[in-house]
């Protein structure tokens, strides 16, 4: 895979495999964000915690990895997902999912950091694997916050008959955890406008914006992806109306950031959509998308947006887009009020396009013809209700950072997409006026 493909800005090691962010916290002004990382593509070897760190969520330094397989510990195949808080004792505790091939579940870990969240200790058991009788088949993902008078905690989960749930559990001093029962649960189908619901969910995480608890799930199902992050709103007929926090291709297995100086945040990985014998040719896969802030929408729906913070990265005063040539793959554009299309041309045919409707309130990212390499995985998708209420002057900011793509519309909707044009730069964009561009660096 070509150079002009790698981003620059997005969170990522430089080689090996990345999946689901876990566990963002601010210690001191700095925010840490962990990352399940393999340092080679081969999916077998043992999944450990990368680490990254920022002071403006927006340029990030790699670190060491915070967490590695214990020998012979309840995590020696795997340290899988989870959070991190901070405890009484203002040390950095993360809690996780231990993997062992042979054990039924992922087992809910704890381990504390006396260093400000660069190393952990060995892991502890922090509450017990489900009973048998509850017929429970997938059990991973913890996920703990204060909610002002007690520790709370959610684990993911699917039981028999394709029920998934959130399972939730409290504490007073983050020791001794009581079982509260399902907070959430729903049996697989499809929502009204088709997204599956999933068999299980991973990944549960908690988030409270205008006084309204929401639940962040990743729809699974037994060994595939079902691709969606739906929100289960705390509220009558929530779990009945689940909706995507993210209407793309992408973004999968969110964490949440539930306090920051933009209020709550919501990362996610950003998958490859490309076969997998192509990830040898880049030599690494998977990044995580930009930190998004979470509002509430005159709906009541979450939605999000990019941090203000992300105009620093603007290397100097905008230009006019349409007909601008591209000399680099790292760029923002910001697209009017106006029905229209909007092409981003690689060359030799391969183009992505996103589509502006005023009339449908909808935006449309197409990017069936991103790439003539036949291991690029192509589709359309589309924003609906992505216009209408929105505060902005602008309808659509686009950021694109090599084979990364994500829209963020007037209305506090997004879209995540991976594109790989085979032809480097130049690249030209055809707009309508009004558009803007700016480099990033």
């Amino acid at each position: 895979m070509s150079d002009h493909l790698t981003p620059r800005f997005h969170v990522r090691p430089p080689k090996g495999f990345l999946n689901d962010p876990n566990g963002p916290i601010q210690v001191g002004g700095t925010t840490h964000l962990y990352f399940q990382n393999r340092p080679v593509l081969d999916t077998s070897t043992p999944v450990q915690w990368g680490h990254a760190t920022s002071t403006d969520l927006v340029r990030w330094q790699l670190h060491r990895p915070a967490m590695v397989s214990t020998p012979d510990g309840p995590d020696r195949d795997g340290v899988y997902s989870g959070n991190t808080i901070v405890d009484a004792h203002g040390n950095v505790r993360a809690f996780y999912s231990g993997y062992v091939r042979e054990l039924p579940f992922q087992s809910v870990l704890t381990a504390v950091s006396l260093d400000g969240g660069a190393s952990f200790s060995a892991p502890e058991l922090a509450v017990d694997d489900p009973a048998p009788e509850e017929r429970v088949l997938m059990f991973r993902d913890p996920f703990v916050w204060h909610d002002g008078e007690r520790w709370q905690m959610v684990v993911g989960s699917e039981r028999a008959g394709q029920v998934a749930a959130v399972r939730r559990y409290d504490s007073d001093d983050l020791t001794g955890w009581t079982y509260r029962g399902e907070w959430m649960h729903r049996r697989r189908s499809l929502t009204a406008d088709g997204h599956d619901t999933g068999a299980g969910w991973e990944c549960p995480q908690a988030v409270t914006v205008g006084g309204v608890d929401s639940v962040l799930v990743a729809a699974w199902a037994q060994a595939y992806l079902t691709g969606k992050v739906l929100v289960l709103d705390d509220t009558p007929g929530g779990v009945e109306r689940p909706y995507p926090i993210d209407h793309g291709t992408s973004f999968y297995a969110p964490s949440i950031m539930r306090d920051s100086p933009a209020g709550p945040l919501v990362f996610g990985w950003l998958r490859e959509s490309l076969e997998t014998d192509a990830w040898a040719d880049q030599g690494w896969a998977g990044v995580i998308s930009l930190p998004r802030m979470l509002s509430r929408g005159g709906d009541g729906t979450l939605r999000s947006a990019p941090l203000p913070a992300m105009d620093t990265l603007r290397a100097g005063d905008a230009q006019e887009a349409d007909g601008a040539l591209l000399d680099t793959t790292c760029f923002e554009l910001e697209l009017p009020m106006a029905s229209a299309a909007t092409r981003l041309s690689f060359g030799a045919g391969e183009e992505v396009v996103i589509t502006v409707d005023l009339e449908a309130d909808t935006v449309t990212l197409d990017h069936d013809r991103a790439s003539l390499d036949h291991r690029a995985h192509r589709g359309v998708v589309t924003a609906p209700g992505a216009l209408a209420g929105g505060t902005q002057p602008w309808a659509v900011r686009v950021f694109v950072d090599g084979s990364v793509i994500e829209v963020f519309t007037a209305a506090g909707r997004a879209i995540s997409a991976r594109a790989y044009p085979t032809t480097p730069p130049p690249w030209k964009v055809q707009s309508v006026p009004g558009a803007r561009l700016w480099h990033l660096r």
